[in-house]
This record gives structure tokens, sequence and C-alpha cells, in this order.
């Protein structure tokens, strides 16, 4: 059956979108879920919502979808055998590790978006490891969809409606690298929807329209995809009610007013613009204007003395409006009658835009949801031991390994290297040819929906589960720190694996005595905070309202990058990473002078306060450490 699923996001809105005509809700306990900011479940709470639930034929999926830290392994596997013993019906998954810690429970296992599925081969991955169903990343296009879902060997799932990422889902670092605050593990800070200048303008330059794709549906019907996804646990009880009636009323043919109606409700009730996202094609669907909720622009209209038409089409008693001038918010107010109406606030006289925010109609609907329903549960979590093997550390002299995507940066770096992470498949055959007996291997794209980048016989780097499962018979396969490898439990069977970069220096150590085979870190360079499809941005230095600079550049197949605004420089630690065993030192070069290369490998191979001063100068006298003195949250 072709399946509605909506958000849950606290016990007050869980029969919201059943009564909406849903089909399936997802929903988080009070840990391990990517919406911290939800109220979400006790675990007596959860199991009386599965009760609830499958009592009106609905089917419950409860995020455990963040990274899990080493300590926290055994909390959250029994977590899942506790969410088994409830009955319920799967469990959404980002950390590689958690999903081999948790295969020999009777639970359905989903793929979390933030697991980067978005090709054939991550699909066929999924198959392999025990997951049912994966949630397909939100950046492919129907034309991605119709290669991928009709040969998919598990169920596929879809977003349809609600908040989009501008960075790829699991591959933001912003939020960590600005405040220590990661979107990993729960606690995205939001930064795309904040304000920057870049090229002599400013906005929400990187603020994405809601998804709104409800003429998709038929079609996503046809192509087979198994579960249509609405975003929006942190939203309001009245926003899921409002979604699941309107793709339920779509999915079963059910057209005319109530359908119409429950539209407009809807983009009253949260409205910051929508598009049908990159199910369209990959176009611009930046909103630059504003990132909260506006309701529903009604008309313009002049205001003087503060005095506006009470006749206005649309606008009835008990209606809230909002009036704003150009971006700015003059105030809100509830209309009382049908004649002129004085506003409750001074403005100005003038001409001012009319936006409706709430009717009595959308108040009688979240009335019915002010009172949480009863859930009671008295299944007790069982401990589970995940204790590992702690191991002696041997010592080692770190590798240095260049990120490069140029050929004049390569050749600056190849004096100090030993091996090149190269990462431009436009130059990749004129790199190779200059590395001598430099390593060399090649970077596959990140995103690549069709599979069109695999490997020829040489060394490759991989970035997510569907590159693994292509490239496990090349010579080499390196694993780059967009695998997010957080823990011991994940890692991959590959030569090397890049520890995540939310990893602090305390907890790499502790990584490293707890597993076997080679490990990178990264030491130096302005990391890749943002990846992104959509083509908006330009090139250049976005700038936030704090003064914090980040760079963004196009790769060569089109795909925005947007780099930390400080260079991280543990050099000086080298021989500390050494001492925990860490076998590489990740220096990440891409888009960046050849000067620099060389300051770096001068410093790495023959530290001196003299160097690391010129490689401080060379980074704008601005350099940061922060995660790797305190880690993430």
């Amino acid at each position: 059956m072709f399946e509605i699923l909506s958000p849950v996001g606290s016990p007050k809105g869980l029969s919201a979108p059943m009564d909406g005509g849903c089909d399936a809700v997802y929903l988080g306990g009070k840990a391990f879920g990517a919406r911290a900011m939800a109220h979400n479940f006790s675990d007596k709470e959860l199991e009386g919502a599965v009760g609830n639930a499958h009592d009106r034929g609905v089917k419950v999926y409860v995020t455990v979808n963040t990274l899990i830290k080493q300590d926290e392994m055994a909390d959250a596997v029994s977590f899942v055998r506790f969410l088994s013993d409830i009955g319920a019906d799967a469990v959404l998954v980002q950390d590689l590790g958690l999903l081999k810690s948790i295969a020999r429970y009777d639970i359905s296992k989903h793929a979390s978006t933030q697991m980067q599925i978005h090709s054939l081969d991550g699909l066929r991955w999924c198959a392999e490891n025990g997951l049912d169903r994966a949630v397909l990343a939100r950046e492919l296009t129907m034309d991605d969809l119709s290669r991928i879902v009709p040969e998919s060997p598990i169920d596929t799932e879809v977003f349809i409606q609600g908040g989009m990422c501008y960075c790829m889902s699991g591959g933001c670092y912003m939020s960590a690298y600005i405040n220590g605050l990661s979107g990993n593990r729960g606690q995205c800070q939001r930064p795309c929807r904040s304000r920057y200048s870049m090229n002599g303008g400013s906005g929400l330059l990187t603020s994405m329209t809601d998804l709104e794709a409800v003429p998709y549906v038929k079609e996503l019907e046809r192509l087979g995809v198994r579960s249509l996804k609405i975003e929006g646990r942190a939203k309001k009880p009245v926003y899921a009610y409002l979604t699941a009636k309107i793709y339920s009323m779509v999915r079963d043919g059910r057209k005319g007013p109530e359908l119409d109606e429950a539209i407009e409700q809807l983009r009253i009730v949260f409205n910051r613009g929508t598009s049908p996202g990159y199910l369209e094609g990959v176009q611009p669907i930046i909103q630059p204007m504003f990132s909260d909720s506006r309701g529903l622009r009604l008309c313009d209209v002049w205001i003087r003395n503060s005095m506006m038409p009470g006749t206005i089409e649309h606008i009835g008693p008990g209606d809230r409006i909002m009036v704003c001038n150009g971006l700015d918010v003059e105030g809100v107010f509830t209309v009382k009658g049908n004649t002129d109406v004085k506003l409750p606030f001074k403005v100005k006289d003038g001409t001012y835009e009319i936006r409706k925010v709430s009717s009595p109609e959308i108040r009688t609907i979240s009335e019915k949801y002010e009172d949480a329903p009863q859930l009671n549960g008295h299944t007790a979590r069982k401990k589970v031991d995940m204790r590992l093997k702690r191991r002696k550390v041997v010592p080692r002299k770190p590798e240095l390994s260049f990120y490069v995507s140029d050929l004049e940066t390569l050749e600056a770096a190849l004096p100090y290297a030993d091996r090149v992470y190269f990462d431009n498949p436009v130059l990749v055959e004129k790199a190779a040819g200059r590395c001598g007996d430099v390593e060399f291997v090649r970077m596959l794209p990140r995103f690549d929906a069709l599979g069109e980048y695999g490997h020829d016989g040489s060394p490759v780097m991989i970035s997510n589960p569907g590159q693994y499962l292509s490239c496990r018979d090349a010579p080499r396969v390196y694993a780059s720190n967009v695998m997010n490898i957080f823990n011991p439990y994940a890692v991959p069977d590959v030569f090397q694996t890049t520890l995540s970069i939310e990893l602090s220096g305390e907890e790499m150590k502790e990584f490293m005595m707890l597993s076997e085979g080679r490990f990178e870190a990264m030491v130096f360079g302005r990391l890749e905070v943002m990846f992104t499809r959509e083509p908006s941005l330009g090139v250049g230095v976005m700038t936030d309202e704090k003064g914090r600079t980040f760079h963004a550049y196009r790769d060569a197949l089109g795909f925005t990058r947007i780099q930390n605004s400080s260079d991280l420089d543990i050099t000086p630690d080298i021989d500390v990473l050494g001492s925990y065993g860490i076998a590489s030192a990740g220096l990440d070069l891409r888009n960046r002078p050849p000067e620099l290369a060389e300051a770096v490998g001068e410093m790495c191979q023959h530290p001196d306060q003299e160097k690391h001063d010129r490689l401080f100068d060379l980074c704008g006298r601005r350099t940061m450490q922060s995660i790797w003195l305190r880690g993430v949250r």
C-alpha cells in the first residue's frame, strides 16, 4: 500500500495526523533523535503511543537517527531493543555502528536520509546490510528517481512536504563548527536560515523554500515509491493534521473545495514560500526574504491613522492578521468585526502587506490537540553490554595526505605528500600522471545519483554507502570524513578510514584504543561544512552577522561547496595524533593556493615556531582548534 507518513513532535500531537488520514507516523524518544528541539516521548509515552496508533491501524516508526558516541552506544542499543519489545514498527537509523549493533533485534530498520542514500548502489547496500527501507536524499529529481526506484531491492521513502536543508542531509557541519552543536546529533542551530552578505548583496542566501509537491503524488506512486514523508516534528499539531489530510486526499483521488480549503489553511498555518524542491529539476529554490512563517499573503492595503479597511476579501471576524512593511513585521492583531479596523499598534501612513496567520477554523482544529492523550506503558528497558576490548596502541609517525582539486596546488604538495586525494573528475587523468611515486587516490563525487563515477582499477576515496558497495573490489578504498565514522562500531572494511571531523582529540584517543585498522584524522584546512545541489549561490565569501566568513565555490560538476570560516590547524599536535596510533594526517588544500600547500608541508615535515608563524599568516591569522579540544554536543 502507498503510505502517507506524518510527523509527531509530542504526545499532544499524536492524534492530529491520524485524524488527518495518515497511514504511519514517525516520532522520537528523549535521546538519539535528529529533532532534539521537539518535545518528544518518554519510554512510557512511546509504549502508549504505539498501542494507541495500532488501535487505529497506524504504524509507528521511531527515530534513532543521530551519530552515537562510543559511551552512548549501549544506551542506544538498549533503546532499540526496547522499541522492538513494545512493538514499534520500525526504527530510523543514521549511525553505521548502531546499524551493525542492532542487527539481531526483530524490528524493521529504515535508513534515515542522514545516511545519504541517493543511488541504486546505495539501495543495494541497504538491502545487504539489513535495512528494509531507505529515506532517499531530497536532492534527487524525478528523473533520478525514475531510474532508481523501480530497480530498488527495498522500499523507498521520499519527502513530499516540509522544510528542506540547504546542505545534503548528513553532510552538514556548519552548526558544529560555529558553536559546537552538531546537526548530526540533533542540535542543528539552523545556520542555513541565517543572514549573510556576499558579493555586494545580503539576505537569506541559503534559506530554502519549503517543499510542497502535491502534483507529484500520483507520479511517485506509479514509480513504486512506498512512502511519502511529511517533514515537521518541530511544527504544531494542526500542521500535521492538515498535511496528512491533504496528501491522503490526493493519494485517494479526492478533489474539490474541501481539498482546496485544506491547502489554503495549511498555507496560513505555516508558510515561508513553497516549491516542488528538486523533484522538478535542479533549479533555484531559495527564498531569501524571511525564514520564519508569514502565513498567507492576501493583498496590499493603504493604512492611514493606523486604520485599515475591514471589508477586505478573505478576512473576517476572528482572523489573525499580520501587517508587514517590506521584510519587517509591524504587528499582528485579531479582527473583531467587518467595519474599518483600528490597529492596536501605530504605523506610519502608507501601503502595507496584509497576511493571514490564523483563523477561527484553524483555532478550532488546534484546540482539539491542546491536551495529550493518556499514553502509558509498563515495559522496562533491558541493559545490553557493548563493551569493546582495549588494545595496545602502536605509536606511528603519521603520513601526510593532501586533499587538492587543481594542478598547481598538486605540484606544490607533491614534495611533502605520501598520498594525494584528488577531488576534480575533470582533471583526474592529468593529475594522476604527475604524481610519480606519490600514491594517487581519486575522490569520488559526494553525490552521484546515477553511478557515473566508479573506480577504474586505482585507489579511490568514498563518501557514502553506495560507493562502499560499488568500489569494494578496488585495490584500495579510503573512507572520507563524510562517511561520519563516529564510533568504533562503525568502522567499514576499507584500507583506511578518516574519522569524523566532529570528534575531539580525547574522543579520537579513546576510539583508537578500541579499534583495529588504519585511521586518518583531519589536521589542517578550511574544512567543507556544506555541500549542496542548489544552484543559486555565487562564488565568493559569505559573511554572517557576526563577521564570520565562509568561502563558497562551485566544483567541476556544478555542486556548491562552502568551507569553514577558519582553518583547522592542529599541525603542532601531529605527534600527539601519532601517539594515539593515527596513521595519516589529512591536509585539506582544496580550492587553496599553492603557497599554502607548501607552508603546510614544511610545517608538518620539519615543525618549528617560525614555520608555524608563516602558516598562521597565510591563514589570515585566524585558525581554530575548538572541536579538537572540546568535541560537539
